[in-house]
Parts: C-alpha cells; structure tokens; sequence
C-alpha cells in the first residue's frame, strides 16, 4: 500500500497522478480461511482491519455478494455521535466516536469526519425533561452533552425557526458538540485499503447461498457462487439481510427489516452548520461538503427489503423540513434512495456468539450503524479472535432476549427508529 503524504500528492501531481496503483487487490477466493465475514459495508471491513492490525490474523475474507459499501454504508445520512441513555450504549457509541476521532491518521485516508456537532431539538415538556435526562446521563459516563435554550439554538445554528407560530415550537435542545459526519464511502474505501494491505482478501461479487455445517453442527465453511469456501470460524455482518444469511445454519433471529429513506437537495453555498434532529417532527438534517441538504425520516412502517420505500413518508419529512427551517421551502430535491435496515425488539444491536458454534453475527443496529462502525468492527474484531465478546459488546448478546436484560433505546434514545 504506498501511503498518501504530501511529498506523494506532490510527486504525482508532476505525473499527472498515472503513478496510482489499485488501493486494494481484486484476488480469487482461497479453498479456506481462519476467519469469513459475510458482508463488505463499512462494520465487516472494520471486523477484517482490525483483525489484521490488532490480533494479527490477516487469513481472513470479506465475502460481498455486489461491491463494497455499496449496501447500508452508502446508502445512510452519515450521522456520528454517542449521547445515548443507557450505560451499554453509551459506551458502545463512546468507543465508536473516540475511533472516529483519529480514523483518518489510522487508516492514512480522509474519512471528512467533521465535528460540527448534532443538536437534538426539544418541542414539547416530555422531549425536555426526556433531553435533559439524557444530558445528565451522559456527563455521568464522561461523554459530552449540554442543554441549549432555544435563544442558544438559534444562535449555534441561525436556519432554525424559534418563533411561537411553528405547530411544534422549538423550546431548546440538547448539543454534543463532539459529534457530527463523515464521508460514508470514504469509510468503506479506507478499511478495505487498510485491510487489504495486511493480507485480507476481499472478495467482491461473491454471494453465499448457504453456511456448511458438520456432524457435531458447528460451522465450517460457506457455499457461494464462486464455490465452496472453509472457515476456522464465520462472522455474520449483512445488515438487513441478517435473517436471510442466518436462516441458512438454522438460526431464527428476533430482527425486522424495513426500509430507510433519505435524500439530498441541489447543492447550494454553506448555509447549514451542524446536524439536527427532532423527533417530534420526524425529521433531521445536515449539509454535505458538495453543499446538498441531507435530510432523512424515519423507517417505513411496513417489513419490507425494497431500497425504494413508500413516498409518503419523504413527502411528511419534508413538510417536517420546511416547518422548522421554512428558508428551505424552495429549495428542489435532486434524488432520494433507500436502505434496508434491521431491527431488534429493544432497538439495540446484538454482536456475539450464535447457538451454532464457529458462527458469530453483529447486527440489529436500526438506523444508527453509520455511527458505531469503528467500535462495532473493533470489538466485534475481538469477539471472532478471542472466541468471547469484548467487554463493551458482553451485554449485546442474542441471549439477552431470552433472559430478559434487554437495553431498550427504543423510547429512550428519543430519535426516530
């Protein structure tokens, strides 16, 4: 891998940048391997860098049935950030963002993550008393969260309406100014480059059709399109389609999957600070480097593993939009697009071992995977290595919904799952 640095860019803007090579192989899968990941997107590739940097196991592959990132991780508003209510998230959100921090020095690639901070807007008494239960919480875990009134709103970002008249008036709203985006394709593009680089294969345009198990039913390897490939051990990490690649070694998952909508205006000059969200409209919203509005709703309300979703819910986002920031009422969508997410009942992810041995998965991350990928990948990295979850990860098991401990952030995360 030649590194990127400045005395490069300059050398190659002399060459008229001919002298870059490929920023990771394109290699024929091997007859098997220690460690199989079923999904590319920006948590699988993480899973396989740190695999290779941190426990040192590089004979690894990232099996993609289309091409990397080109699922979720390309597909999501790029939202970061980590003021979750309860202590397991938190800490599992807290962990992501602190990678997030020094991503682009550790993979020597530009992830454009910007701190611009996520304000989180209150409209009515339960969403401040809810904000500030949440303000409160996060301090006491060490993580950054504040209490705005809405004349501070205002102020940190001008766009936003504080007038009496909205149906939903702004009464304040809670700030993490350490939180904010990162280039989504760029995310997948740095850890492939970094993984590829330590020895892993990724295998592009390589379905599974099936997970091989033995006599004692542990897995031990997986039937693709290019052919059968063996596995020391197997980590599950295809989003939405999660239940599908699990249903094949015999495993019920508690997820549903359902659509995610999101779009982008034409590009205008910078007018967008920050990140917002609002539950109470079912909206949020920040503005891309190229200068488009990324604006996103919530899911469907049907099951469904259609990229499309239903129109009715980007129309009630925009009202949503334009209700609270009404300068943008003329402003023209240029295109819109959908990913599958999956769901848990509790609304938090499940990462760690499956009733099958050998088999291991990391899923049910909703709408907020964007954000935890560093963290997913590294402690679920830990998880297939060790044979044994991560001490962040240990309460998100698939047991925990049959014991009952479960972490519900359905209510509690007081955004839009």
């Amino acid at each position: 891998m030649r590194r990127f640095s400045l005395s490069s860019l300059l050398s190659e803007s002399l060459n008229g940048h001919r002298g870059w090579g490929r920023q990771w192989r394109d290699p024929q899968p091997k007859p098997a391997y220690d460690v199989v990941i079923v999904g590319g997107g920006g948590h699988g590739l993480a899973t396989a860098y740190y695999l290779a940097t941190v426990h040192g196991i590089t004979n690894v592959a990232v099996l993609e049935k289309g091409w990397i990132g080109g699922g979720n991780t390309g597909r999501n508003t790029t939202i970061i950030r980590s003021n979750y209510l309860y202590d397991e998230s938190a800490a599992l959100y807290e962990h992501a963002l602190k990678l997030w921090e020094g991503l682009s020095q550790e993979l020597n690639y530009n992830v454009m993550f910007s701190q611009r901070g996520v304000l989180m807007l209150a409209h009515n008494l339960h969403d401040v008393q809810s904000f500030k239960r949440h303000v409160y919480a996060n301090r006491l875990n060490g993580i950054d969260n504040e209490w705005l009134t809405k004349e501070e709103c205002k102020e940190f970002c001008p766009p936003i309406d504080i007038s009496g008249s909205l149906r939903y008036p702004v009464l304040g709203g809670a700030l993490q100014r350490r939180a904010g985006t990162a280039r989504h394709d760029a995310v997948a593009w740095g850890y492939a480059r970094g993984a590829d680089a330590r020895g892993v294969d990724i295998i592009q345009n390589c379905e599974v059709k099936g997970i091989r198990r033995d006599a004692s039913g542990a897995a031990i390897g997986v039937e693709t399109t290019r052919g059968y490939i063996g596995a020391k051990r197997i980590g599950v990490v295809a989003a939405g389609h999660t239940s599908t690649v699990m249903a094949m070694a015999d495993v019920r998952m508690p997820l549903e999957s359902y659509p995610l909508q999101a779009l982008v205006s034409e590009p205008v000059k910078p007018v967008f600070p920050c990140v917002v969200m609002s539950n109470a409209v079912h909206a949020y919203i920040s503005q891309s480097d190229k200068g488009e509005l990324v604006i996103g709703a919530g899911t469907d309300q049907y099951t469904s593993y259609s990229q499309q979703g239903g129109l009715h819910i980007t129309t009630h986002t925009l009202d949503a939009i334009c209700e609270v920031f009404p300068q943008f009422t003329r402003m023209r969508m240029l295109r819109s697009w959908g990913g599958i997410v999956d769901v848990t009942p509790d609304r938090s992810p499940i990462i760690g071992k499956t009733p099958v041995e050998n088999l291991f998965v990391n899923c049910g991350w909703g709408t907020g995977g964007f954000k935890a990928t560093p963290g997913s990948g590294h402690v679920f990295a830990h998880t297939l290595a060790k044979g044994e979850p991560h001490p962040i990860n240990a309460p998100f098991t698939l047991d925990r919904f049959r014991t009952g401990r479960l972490i519900d952030e359905a209510a509690a995360a007081a955004v839009a799952h």
